[in-house]
């Protein structure tokens, strides 16, 4: 699957802004408009920027550290930081940040997901287990 991964991570590199605007546009017809974006996989970091239909004003939303990780035989996405231009939205993210969310199954991307895992698999930093000292009260 690594040479997989590769050539996917590489078609997403040189895959023309245009084209993915248009394809993304077109699929959002009526809903939103996406002004710009950015996806890095290796750097873990996206950018969007998005007209919702009938707004004025654009959504920009950036994520960084975002992954999947494979617990107990479950796939799970973890976020670990996100911010928007609009408050309500960075007030939004706090309900997600670095909480590890199950993937509902869903039969007909069970066979993707061991891809979609390659793609965005992501090591989590455990924080460093604290020594407790236990003191013994004398008599």
């Amino acid at each position: 699957m690594g040479f997989l991964v590769a050539l996917i991570k590489l078609g997403i590199k040189w895959a023309p802004k245009s084209i993915v605007l248009w394809v993304l546009n077109y699929k959002l017809k009526g809903i939103a408009e996406v002004k710009d974006y950015a996806l890095d996989l290796d750097a873990r970091t996206v950018y969007a920027n998005t007209l919702l239909y009938g707004e004025t004003e654009a959504i920009e939303v950036r994520a960084e550290q975002f992954g999947i990780i494979l617990e107990a035989g479950a796939y799970k996405f973890i976020l670990q930081k996100a911010e928007s231009n609009k408050p309500w939205l960075t007030n939004s993210f706090a309900f997600v940040l670095g909480k590890v969310l199950p993937i509902p199954v869903i039969p007909l991307l069970v066979p993707f997901m061991p891809l979609a895992y390659a793609l965005l698999k992501i090591e989590l930093e455990l924080p460093e287990p604290k020594v407790v000292a236990v003191i013994e009260a004398k008599n």
